[in-house]
């Protein structure tokens, strides 16, 4: 990076990836609210329309690995406008989609321009903010990609509700335009392109390992042999790639990040939360409209309290953070989770009062905005320069893996609950059922939240390495 890029003003640049994060991560959970919609417009069962969501994920999970390889090869400015090309084709694609097949291959454009641009945000923060000043805009990231996915449904509900699933593409396509007009002329490299030596086996065996996996849990549901195939062999070959990392003289990964203690630590918090973040935000929706009848956007404004709660903390917690340190905020922010998942645990049923589920839906995200931010900046904050994009990658995978897990299991969990219920009361009706499957989710929920906070009390203020 040249004297003149170092002293030009990196927040109009940092603030385009944050607001271009966010579009991307609402693309991946908005079409969840409009999913019966799609369903009945191109006549596709269930399993068929969740290839929309599937479908992006496994993008994302294929290629945010190979980011710390794409990082050191290509520009910033050049990633970015990339990222902008695939992201407003796809979602231009998407809103005049004239059939099933079209509309999946948009989403996968999606992926695309998302999977480039989540590694290429935290890198170059890692790079252009000082390490004293990087709690306050990890806030402001942690804000984002939370609130991303979380009020994704809420807004996807009240589109669809006024007008059709097709205009949240056109949203996308709207914001994006106005981030090139406004944002994209105050973009400049920030990175050092040391163009390392490409290993093309690390390269099909993470595409193999990271895909097969999220493909096997996105479909665990199904209970299928060519599901559970599919699992084992990506777990078999990400076996086979973490040997090959450690074993080569320049990895596509660096997983020494793992010697770093704060790291390890961090990314499996992080991993838990965005597990427990992406049930919730499958869950509540089929819960509020199935079980206590809301509408969809109803639903959706039953769940914005609790995002508005984590977009008004995030950046306080990223403000404060230097002060309190890591410890007592992934701490606290556990504790509020184990909370809100007992709370709902106990009482989700057919008849609940929407406001307590409101109340343990708040809480729940109060924990949130207290453990995204820490967490990512406490384990990024211990690893040398030379790793920061290794480091961006492992994160940004994880919380993938993460989201495909939580959402599988949760389903998964639910669907067991309806059929173990629906034996024992055969009479029951739909909604009685979808509440008895919720509740059996949430001891999944209780159970990660008890073992995340058990992890938070092992956390240390890292030794600063830049």
């Amino acid at each position: 990076m040249s004297t003149k890029e170092q002293q030009r003003n990196p927040k109009p640049m940092i603030a385009l990836l944050m607001i271009a994060a966010f579009i991307g991560l609402f693309g991946e959970t908005a079409m969840n609210m409009a999913m019966t919609n799609v369903m009945n417009d191109f006549h596709v069962n269930a399993g068929t329309a969740q290839w929309l969501t599937t479908g992006y994920l496994l993008v994302l999970g294929i290629l945010v690995p190979i980011s710390a390889l794409i990082i050191q090869w290509i520009s910033t400015r050049s990633i970015i406008i990339a990222s902008f090309i695939f992201s407003i084709v796809g979602s231009a694609v998407g809103a005049i989609a004239p059939t099933f097949a079209m509309l999946l291959f948009a989403r996968v454009i999606q992926a695309v321009g998302t999977g480039l641009i989540l590694p290429l945000l935290i890198n170059v923060i890692l790079i252009v903010v000082p390490i004293t000043k990087r709690g306050a805009t990890m806030g402001l990231m942690g804000m984002v990609i939370t609130l991303a996915p979380a009020i994704g449904p809420t807004l996807a509900g009240f589109i669809v509700d006024v007008s059709s699933w097709h205009y949240i593409f056109w949203v996308s396509v709207v914001l994006y335009m106005i981030l090139i007009a406004t944002l994209l002329p105050k973009v400049f490299n920030v990175t050092t392109l040391t163009k390392p030596k490409i290993d093309y086996v690390s390269i099909l065996l993470s595409t193999v390992a990271f895909g097969g996996i999220i493909y096997g849990l996105s479909t665990f549901s199904e209970g299928s042999v060519v599901s559970t195939t599919i699992l084992v062999v990506g777990m078999i070959a990400l076996l086979l790639f973490v040997w090959r990392q450690f074993t080569s003289d320049e990895p596509m990964i660096d997983l020494h990040v793992f010697k770093y203690r704060n790291f390890t630590i961090g990314s499996l918090l992080l991993f838990i939360a965005f597990a427990l973040i992406l049930a919730m935000a499958i869950l509540m929706p089929l819960y509020l409209k199935g079980s206590l009848l809301l509408t969809a956007t109803s639903a959706g404004l039953a769940m914005l309290v609790g995002n508005l709660i984590n977009a008004i903390l995030a950046p306080v917690v990223g403000n404060t953070f230097d002060r309190v340190g890591a410890k007592i905020y992934l701490t606290a922010g556990y504790l509020f989770f184990v909370v809100a998942a007992v709370l709902l645990f106990v009482v989700v049923s057919a008849s609940t009062p929407l406001w307590i589920v409101i109340v343990a839906y708040m809480i729940f995200f109060i924990g949130a905005s207290m453990i995204i931010m820490p967490a990512q900046t406490n384990s990024l904050n211990e690893l040398p320069k030379k790793l920061y994009s290794h480091g961006s990658a492992v994160l940004n995978t994880f919380q993938q893996i993460a989201g495909a897990a939580g959402t599988a299991i949760s389903i998964t969990l639910m669907t067991t609950g309806q059929v173990s219920y629906a034996a024992a009361h055969p009479k029951a009706g739909v909604e009685t059922l979808i509440a008895a499957g919720t509740e059996h989710a949430f001891f999944f929920i209780v159970m990660l939240a008890v073992i995340g906070f058990v992890l938070s009390l092992f956390v240390s203020r890292p030794k600063m390495t830049s």
